[in-house]
């Protein structure tokens, strides 16, 4: 069909659409004929009628959810930040002279019991407190999810990064310290420092754990979120349902 003949076809279309709807006595018939003239404009000229603002907010949603839950699903699991080289939470940086020191004194197994012990903390923490991230995708906006759809591979996940870390860091500490406390993580802690702060002219170690582990946690979370949103944005397979389908699929 060539141009001409194709805007004359759509002009007619809609004259046509128009014409049946000024006829009809009530709202609700018109509402439903120009629904119908959308449709049809839409197969005339070939294209797809344009996502709603709120399609785009519910797709975008929708794309963290899913992401969140399966980054809480990998983490939550036997070894999800143990066996993660990405994201394995290591003996504390400010700490790590205490790790070289019992190393040197034979006692490396107790060292890599302790950094295990964290990374079960985490594992654990990240079951419990997934839903509270996902909560907190809800204050999304229907202006910030227009401006994160045609953003980076992972304007989502920054944008819920800056507005919630420090509600969630909050969030996340009464179950950091649970874990630790029930993975023994805590005490391993506390038996390796004494142990290190014994030997004579060292300096004494009073690392925060929990926070540690609170900020290791977090940012290993935010890590595989991250991952699963640039998934969804570049692997049609990884668009789960409708909604995620019609919003990414729209971009291509």
């Amino acid at each position: 069909m060539s141009k001409k003949s194709f805007g004359l076809a759509s002009f007619f279309v809609v004259a046509l659409v128009f014409s049946i709807s000024w006829s009809q006595n009530t709202k609700k018939k018109k509402k439903s004929i120009l629904g119908k003239a959308t449709e049809v404009v839409s197969t005339v000229t070939g294209g797809a009628v344009p996502l709603s603002e709120s399609e785009i907010a519910e797709g975008l949603k929708e794309a963290l959810k899913v992401g969140s839950n399966n980054a809480s699903s990998k983490l939550s699991v036997l070894d999800g930040f143990n066996k993660n080289s990405l994201i394995r939470i290591p003996f504390p940086k400010d700490a790590q002279i205490v790790a070289d020191k019992l190393r040197q004194m034979g006692f490396g197994n107790k060292v890599d019991e302790f950094e295990t012990t964290l990374n079960r903390a985490a594992e654990q923490a990240s079951k419990d407190a997934a839903n509270i991230f996902v909560n907190a995708i809800t204050a999304m906006t229907i202006t910030d999810a227009k401006n994160i759809l045609q953003g980076s591979n992972n304007a989502a996940t920054q944008y819920l990064k800056s507005k919630t870390s420090d509600q969630l860091k909050t969030a996340f500490k009464p179950y950091i310290e649970t874990a630790l406390n029930s993975t023994y993580a805590t005490s391993k802690w506390k038996e390796l420092t004494t142990m290190y702060n014994k030997i004579p002219l060292v300096k004494p170690v009073n690392t925060d754990l929990v926070g540690y582990t609170n900020d290791k946690a977090l940012t290993g979370l935010f890590t595989v979120v991250e991952q699963e949103e640039t998934k969804i944005r570049q692997d049609p397979a990884a668009r789960v349902n409708d909604i995620l389908k019609k919003v990414f699929g729209s971009k291509q």
